[in-house]
């Protein structure tokens, strides 16, 4: 019963941008997270929004990406200005119930919920 599914991921050129959506049902979620994950490499966790409405990011955000949430749709955004190469990769919006704990950058396994995944491709 619990869904969340990505969207807005394709391909633009270094310095573009793109917005991605994740939108989530069924739940009540303590932390949502946007997450990367490059073809050999570990999933990396990019940004987090909190119940107590905190904002957590991975330094390679940073100053370039934001993370915002619709309250009343229940939709999680991630804003992504001045792409480069090394942002290529599939995206994940994660979910958690329980409050994970106050890492940086987020966790994989601090969420339970995942969705399936959305593709950025960044060409130089």
């Amino acid at each position: 019963q619990v869904q969340l599914v990505e969207s807005g991921g394709g391909s633009v050129q270094a310095g573009g941008s793109l917005r991605l959506s994740c939108a989530a049902s069924g739940k009540r979620y303590c932390s949502m997270a946007w997450f990367r994950q490059a073809p050999g490499k570990e999933r990396q966790g990019l940004a987090a929004v909190d119940s107590d409405g905190s904002f957590r990011y991975a330094n390679s955000a940073k100053g370039r990406f934001t993370i915002s949430k619709d309250n009343a749709e229940g939709t999680l955004y991630l804003q992504m200005n001045s792409l480069k190469p090394e942002d290529t990769g599939m995206y994940y919006c994660a979910a958690d119930l329980l409050c994970p704990r106050h890492r940086i950058p987020p966790h994989p396994d601090d969420y339970t919920y995942w969705g399936q995944g959305t593709q950025v491709t960044v060409s130089s």
